[in-house]
């Protein structure tokens, strides 16, 4: 239990300011990081950041954000998801797309260790260093995600890694090693998407058997009905061309799968990486109602139970506790 007095927290609810209430610029830049745990690899990252100004390098807009990191396609390039970046940076987070691993043979595992190795080096980037165009501007919130192999890729970034917040995965392919099999060691939160007509990556061989070997306490597996493969990006013509080979073909548009998409992600996104309570509730009911997906879940969250008494407000245990102001967050007003 909590208790906090209320009339502290009523002078935090009235000088607060509300870092999310417009959508930011989306700011650009290019950084090649070293990871000196594997011969001085070199990944070469596309980062697209929060800004008040759009353009290659400037200011970070104040505060901090949330950092994800994307895997992308086989043989396809980081601005395949110009999508992803456009979505999700006015809103509040930094995403970054490494380059790696982009040849006709990828080496999965090194691709999975890129992903992974970019949200420690970030994080660690801006609480260290002076100099980083990100100091003091990521928080402790992260997310790996990943398209196609990307997504297969994600699994092995995630298995038995407690360091980042959740993972998010769009037309996840079976990779080398299994990312079947390493999906039994994920325990962060999941989100699943899959596309009904995916003739590439088919959910009964893939997405499906990710899903369901799955450790994680909390996952969702949502599948776009009449959605294909290739569409969870913007067009590229590698994944196009395989996808001309291999039927059922998509029966919906690029844009409607990517607006079915955007709707969940943002909610679930909202509440892993902005810790908006509201969002879950709204993800739920939307899984529960729309004509657009189908959905399978095994997650259990419970909703925190506040009394009040007097001046004094009580809530159930949790491990950290976030308050609001007409269902915004207030930031820093946190208590552990």
């Amino acid at each position: 239990m909590k208790k906090i007095n209320y009339f502290i927290l009523s002078f935090l609810l009235f000088v607060s300011v509300v870092a999310n209430a417009q959508p930011f610029q989306i700011g650009h830049t290019q950084i090649t990081y070293t990871d000196p745990a594997r011969s001085s690899r070199s990944i070469q990252t596309e980062i697209y950041y929060p800004t008040t100004t759009a353009g290659t390098s400037v200011p970070v807009s104040a505060g901090t954000f949330p950092v994800i990191v994307f895997g992308h396609g086989f043989v396809m390039t980081w601005d395949a998801y110009q999508n992803i970046w456009e979505d999700l940076v006015p809103q509040g987070y930094i995403v970054a797309f490494p380059r790696t691993e982009g040849s006709i043979s990828p080496v999965h595992a090194e691709f999975g260790k890129d992903l992974a190795f970019l949200v420690t080096k970030l994080q660690s980037e801006s609480a260290t260093n002076a100099a980083s165009l990100f100091y003091n501007h990521i928080n402790n919130k992260s997310a790996i995600m990943g398209h196609s192999m990307g997504g297969g890729s994600s699994f092995l970034a995630a298995a038995s890694n407690t360091a980042i917040t959740t993972m998010v995965t769009f037309a996840a392919a079976n990779t080398t090693p299994s990312s079947i099999a390493a999906s039994a060691n994920v325990s962060v939160p999941t989100l699943v998407f899959s596309g009904q007509n995916d003739c590439v990556a088919p959910p009964v061989d893939h997405q499906i058997k990710m899903y369901d070997s799955c450790g994680a306490t909390c996952k969702t597996f949502i599948s776009i009905k009449g959605a294909a493969h290739c569409e969870f990006a913007n067009s590229n013509f590698n994944c196009t061309f395989g996808e001309s080979t291999c039927s059922p073909t998509p029966t919906i548009t690029r844009t409607q799968q990517q607006d079915a998409t955007s709707d969940f992600l943002k909610l679930w996104l909202e509440y892993y990486l902005k810790d908006m309570c509201n969002s879950w509730n709204v993800f739920n009911d939307s899984l529960a109602i729309s004509p657009r997906i189908t959905h399978n879940q095994s997650c259990t969250i419970s909703n925190p139970v506040i009394t009040q008494v007097g001046a004094v407000l009580t809530s159930t245990a949790a491990t950290t506790y976030q308050w609001y102001f007409n269902g915004a967050v207030i930031p820093g007003a946190v208590l552990s």
